[in-house]
């Protein structure tokens, strides 16, 4: 009885240390909100996937010359709040956005199961006392149960292939963003060295004083982090201006060569403005530059950011965009 007392009390003790360790914390943390976060995903997830397959559906019906001024719209008018995202965009189209899609698909195909899955999981009452196991369960014992539930009812292989073609078209569309932009990641890295040199020299000092000794060996990295995000913002705002004007002007034309096509398609030709071939006359041109100034305008008026509320909806593609933005500047 004694050792059994002793040995409880030796694993007590060593829960307790492993604990106090970062990685203890850091799984003490992921118990704890795993439960909700399941929740949510298992909540929300099928709603994403069922409303972007709908819009998917609908997109692809769309008239070739819809799709164009819509595009065309969209750059036009946002092109140089998100420019890389664009580019990005642009780059898979020549670099496996088939693959891509096919990924999404199959991932997205495989998250749905695996939701499923655990929707019935959390139904199951295995001692039959009129609860479920999972409301039962201790946080450790929730996640070791829904980590096995994956383990077994994913299909390892298409995650695999899904996972392989999207890191592909990723690296190919950061080789490309990285020669098309160039020019701005060298003027952010040159910004950034231009500050980092003065601010070890000055805030350094004064920095590592305010800090308990421990930390002060993270004093130069931090200092790296905001000096590189200085020049980064400086670098990549003057981007956003050129980005504004190019793609202002790209998308109007998008939109006035579809808009005329479209006039066209529906037999709407005023005293036969509208020449047989669009190269002959200059009727696109003159109009894009009309919608080309209302589009950079507009964006000059956002001061190049998406206001409130709509920045909430559109956080994925702001996230998206200052990923790929850190991504290409390293």
């Amino acid at each position: 009885t004694t050792h059994i007392v002793n040995r409880n009390k030796s694993l007590a003790m060593s829960k307790e240390e492993t604990n106090e360790t970062p990685f203890g914390k850091a799984s003490e943390i992921l118990e704890t909100v795993a439960k909700p976060v399941v929740n949510a995903i298992t909540i929300i997830f099928p709603h994403v996937a069922k409303y972007t397959q709908i819009a998917y559906n609908h997109y692809i019906k769309l008239p070739t010359t819809v799709v164009q001024i819509i595009f065309g719209a969209i750059l036009c008018l946002f092109g140089g709040i998100y420019p890389t995202l664009f580019a990005a965009f642009q780059a898979a189209k020549h670099g496996g956005i088939k693959d891509l899609h096919e990924a999404v698909v199959d991932l997205t195909k495989e998250a749905l199961c695996i939701i499923e899955e655990s929707k019935k999981d959390d139904k199951v009452d295995a001692d039959n006392d009129g609860i479920p196991d999972v409301l039962e369960c201790s946080d450790k014992e929730y996640v070791l149960r829904k980590s096995k539930l994956v383990m077994t009812k994913i299909n390892p292989q298409k995650v695999d292939n899904a996972l392989s073609k999207s890191y592909m078209v990723w690296v190919a569309v950061i080789a490309t963003l990285k020669v098309q932009f160039a020019r701005t990641i060298a003027l952010s890295m040159t910004i950034s060295s231009v500050l980092k040199r003065p601010a070890n020299a000055y805030l350094a000092p004064i920095i590592q004083k305010a800090v308990p000794k421990e930390y002060q060996k993270w004093v130069p990295v931090i200092i790296g982090w905001t000096t590189k995000s200085i020049g980064m913002s400086i670098a990549w705002f003057i981007q956003t201006i050129i980005s504004a004007i190019t793609s202002a002007w790209e998308g109007a034309l998008i939109v006035s060569r579809a808009s005329l096509k479209l006039c066209k398609e529906k037999g709407i030709n005023p005293a036969d403005m509208i020449p047989e071939n669009l190269e002959d006359s200059l009727i696109d041109e003159t109009i894009a530059y009309g919608i080309a100034f209302v589009g950079f305008y507009f964006q000059w008026k956002l001061g190049f950011d998406i206001p409130f509320p709509f920045n909430i909806f559109l956080m994925p593609f702001e996230i998206a965009e200052y990923y790929i933005r850190w991504t290409i500047s390293e």
